[in-house]
């Protein structure tokens, strides 16, 4: 099931790029929308999104393989029920909005199959401890997306970091991009439903919502019904990214303060933006993250300097960067494609390089921001119950997990 044009299309082709992986079938409430444009390259064009897009795309794929352009061998379902049936399939990638993450991992987990699912990896965090020991009871290798854990460049960061390079740290900063969607300025008047989506199973576990074009497609992540705004966005690779680098990953903090984040008044985009909250771990290190110009920035400061990182590392001199990591110091876990990382750990049965616990953990500590920020709170946590303790904990921990609708359940 496809969440945007560029993820959906992105981790179509990264597992395409294998010659030991076959894609045999898509699935997606769109059946072909041109909403994002038309696509040009290939050898074909038309609009390119949903599952009938994807079906295209893998077939004229193949064709070109196999020297036949008749080819034919992919299926397009509606309903992700229907594919995990099959008896064929072994692994499923998991590209939807953030609401359905949750209910087609554990249905997947308990069909046999091993997964790829895109971050953040729940909607919230009851969804992500659900995900975890159903994955685990299954036998199952799951991937999280948080694709910078197989980047050479992001390990580096991190194994510095790890090895004392900034001694005694100051300060972590976490920088995360504005929406990057204007909201609608109706009414949100409700709309007729586009003859391409099935608005019923594009909804799915959601709470039933009038039809309006700025709900679906990419203009989810800003709708708290479908995501957790660009706090679960962006924020899932730049938590995460401080959750490998200060040996955290297994864990979480004990305490999570608002620091002023806004909510909009009552409109359809309705996440917090700008998001701003603090987080300290049990030995006293501490992050800060809020809104900002750069998309998810990480910055670490210490007593010998400071180190950076979003797409590239940067630091506060040249020989920070010139550092090496010896033999005999930390050595955190090496991948350099993400998706490769994972058919490899699928075929060995290893834990790969985004594992499970590891996508939860991170997922974990944005909902956590999120709730914070909805109270205007500090809230203490527990880490290892996973639950809020102490004052505002009760209705902290009702914002802990959702209602599903009707027929869906984990």
């Amino acid at each position: 099931m496809y969440r945007g044009w560029r993820h959906g299309h992105g981790d179509l082709r990264a597992a395409m790029a294998n010659e030991d992986v076959q894609i045999i079938a898509t699935c997606d409430p769109v059946s072909s929308s041109n909403e994002y444009g038309h696509w040009f390259k290939d050898g074909w064009q038309g609009p390119w999104f949903g599952r009938e897009a994807a079906k295209r795309v893998v077939e004229y794929h193949y064709a070109q393989q196999a020297g036949r352009a008749d080819f034919k061998g992919c299926a397009a379902y509606i309903d992700f029920r229907e594919l995990l049936a099959r008896d064929d399939i072994d692994t499923v990638t998991i590209v939807t909005p953030d609401h359905w993450h949750a209910p087609i991992t554990v249905a997947a987990a308990r069909a046999g199959k091993d997964i790829y699912c895109e971050k953040p990896l729940s909607l919230t965090l009851s969804e992500g401890r659900v995900m975890v020991d159903e994955v685990r009871r299954n036998g199952r290798i799951l991937q999280t997306g948080t694709h910078r854990r197989s980047s050479p460049a992001a390990r580096h960061f991190c194994e510095l970091i790890r090895n004392g390079r900034l001694g005694k740290l100051h300060k972590i900063t976490i920088e995360i991009g504005k929406n990057h969607r204007e909201g609608p300025k109706d009414n949100c008047a409700a709309q007729p439903v586009p003859e391409w989506l099935d608005y019923d199973m594009w909804l799915g576990p959601a709470p039933l919502a009038p039809y309006h074009k700025d709900r679906c497609l990419y203009s989810f992540r800003f709708i708290s019904d479908y995501s957790g705004g660009n706090v679960t966005n962006l924020g899932a690779h730049a938590i995460d990214l401080v959750q490998w680098a200060t040996g955290n990953d297994l864990t979480g903090p004990v305490e999570i303060e608002d620091l002023g984040g806004v909510f909009p008044p009552e409109m359809l985009f309705d996440v917090a933006n700008p998001a701003h909250f603090r987080c300290r771990y049990a030995d006293k290190t501490e992050f800060e993250c809020h809104t900002g110009e750069r998309a998810a920035h990480v910055t670490f400061e210490g007593e010998n300097g400071w180190l950076g990182f979003d797409d590239i590392m940067t630091a506060s001199s040249p020989e920070l960067l010139r550092e090496t990591i010896g033999p005999d110091e930390i050595h955190l876990y090496e991948s350099s494609d993400h998706m490769r990382n994972f058919i490899d750990c699928v075929k060995s049965r290893r834990e790969p390089a985004g594992p499970v616990e590891v996508g939860h953990r991170s997922a974990s500590i944005c909902h956590l921001g999120n709730i914070a920020m909805m109270l205007k709170a500090k809230l203490k946590w527990d880490p290892v119950a996973e639950h809020f303790v102490g004052p505002n904990a009760d209705s902290a921990n009702r914002l802990l997990h959702r209602a599903y609708r009707g027929q869906w359940t984990l």
